[in-house]
């Protein structure tokens, strides 16, 4: 069973964990690796305690985790964020991706008239996945050219 709950700092361990695993396994040689530390858990620790940010159980294990906020690029109090979401890769394809997206986008759409989230511009799951979800690609970039954003109107 999938539920999904407002994320806290108990959970930065198994989010650090899913964040870590869900970045090496999903962009591969695309990003250097990364690693679980006592200071990640600690940073994670103070995003989560800040609000707006889910976690999605399945069976009371953490599989997933979402985010949102104001946007950061461009700094624009009137234009939401999709921060970040990852998904354990033990649980890809499962729906938990498509569940966390669906609470992030009712988040947004609570406050935000548009959001905008940025991926790897040479990262076709993650855009596959975010058209998938409504989100279309508006054309701009940024790190020369490596990052490219989508934007979703509400």
């Amino acid at each position: 069973m999938l539920t999904i709950r407002s994320a806290t700092r108990a959970d930065a361990p198994r989010v650090v964990q899913i964040y870590v695993d869900s970045w090496n396994d999903g962009f591969g040689d695309l990003m250097a690796s990364i690693e679980v530390s006592d200071a990640r858990i600690a940073r994670w620790a103070d995003t989560l305690a800040d609000g707006n940010w889910w976690v999605a159980e399945v069976d009371d294990t953490i599989a997933g985790f979402v985010g949102i906020g104001p946007s950061r690029d461009p700094i624009d109090p009137g234009l939401g964020e999709l921060d970040t979401i990852a998904v354990d890769p033990a649980y890809w394809r499962q729906g938990v991706g498509k569940a966390l997206m669906q609470k992030a986008l009712e988040a947004l759409a609570t406050t935000y008239p548009e959001a905008i989230v940025w991926t790897l511009a040479n990262y076709p799951q993650g855009q596959t996945f975010y058209s998938s979800t409504g989100w279309i690609l508006d054309g701009a970039s940024r790190d020369n050219g490596r990052q490219v954003s989508y934007r979703r109107r509400f």
